[in-house]
């Protein structure tokens, strides 16, 4: 708690991140109270321009774009931080043990780390929908992008662990008939803690935009409402030659909002983990 005042109290960036992520978040949390159903079609008039009665406007398919966009960027987020928690436990085990370790296990873990680094990702993913279409669902690719998407980071995070292996606190610990899980977990990893914490909202964003680029392409599930979905669908009724714009440019605008967000954190993040830049904010 006293390292989050602090940053609120000399990061301007971190309270602007937090005050743009917690509106969307706040506005996510508004389709518990949603009076329609996110896949229902037609039970608004279509195609109605914002007004006081559909402060957002409605869609070409008779759905209520406020109501309806909670639930997409609810998704979205959900989307986002799965695949960003899930290969944030890939980077930490990873990371943590190739630096430890060190020898043949180190050589084996970076080849198979560098393997998933110069993987194209698009392409993967792209084929990974085509052999999974029948089954794709919103889980199955959050797996499947979770798996792709540990790679940097463990690397980043064997280098601390491998300027950890020669501490004196580490050579004690091992004296002291600690294990190799115990010596990762109850030592090491709360070093490597506010990296993951910077690292877990720069992967939202990769993973988000990632999603929405799948999205919009049709490469998803597209029966479970997202950010991209949206878009989507706006696209497929041709929503700006018919006139449609508000269809794509409130989802834009939020997921813009949200992308800003959590890159002022990680920045934020970034600059509280590096003692130099705390110090100069704090003297300045």
């Amino acid at each position: 708690m006293r390292v989050v005042l602090d940053l609120f109290r000399y990061n301007r960036e971190f309270a602007i991140g937090v005050v743009l992520l917690g509106f969307v978040v706040i506005f996510a949390s508004l389709s518990f109270f949603s009076p329609y159903p996110p896949n229902d079609s037609f039970v608004v008039p279509p195609d109605v321009p914002p007004s006081w009665a559909y402060p957002l406007g409605t869609t070409s398919r008779g759905q209520d774009v406020f109501w309806l966009l909670t639930f997409a960027i609810r998704n979205t987020l959900l989307f986002g931080f799965a695949v960003a928690l899930l290969s944030r436990i890939l980077s930490l085990v990873i990371g943590l043990v190739a630096g430890y370790a060190g020898g043949i296990v180190d050589r084996i873990l970076m080849s198979l780390n560098d393997t998933f680094i110069v993987i194209p990702l698009f392409p993967i993913l792209v084929l990974f929908y085509f052999v999974m279409r029948d089954k794709m669902s919103w889980g199955l690719l959050a797996l499947a992008m979770s798996c792709l998407g540990w790679a940097y980071d463990a690397r980043l995070i064997r280098s601390i662990a491998m300027s950890l292996r020669t501490r004196e606190f580490t050579e004690t610990s091992i004296f002291s008939g600690m294990s190799m899980r115990q010596i990762l977990t109850q030592e090491h990893l709360p070093y490597v803690m506010p990296i993951v914490f910077s690292t877990l909202m720069n992967n939202m964003n990769w993973s988000i935009g990632l999603e929405v680029t799948l999205s919009v392409l049709g490469f998803t599930d597209i029966n479970t409402p997202t950010i991209g979905v949206l878009i989507y669908w706006a696209n497929q009724h041709t929503a700006l030659v018919a006139g449609v714009w508000w269809w794509i440019l409130f989802p834009v605008l939020l997921v813009v909002i949200a992308f800003v967000g959590l890159f002022l954190l990680a920045v934020s993040m970034n600059e509280h983990i590096d003692p130099r830049s705390r110090l100069n904010r704090v003297t300045g």
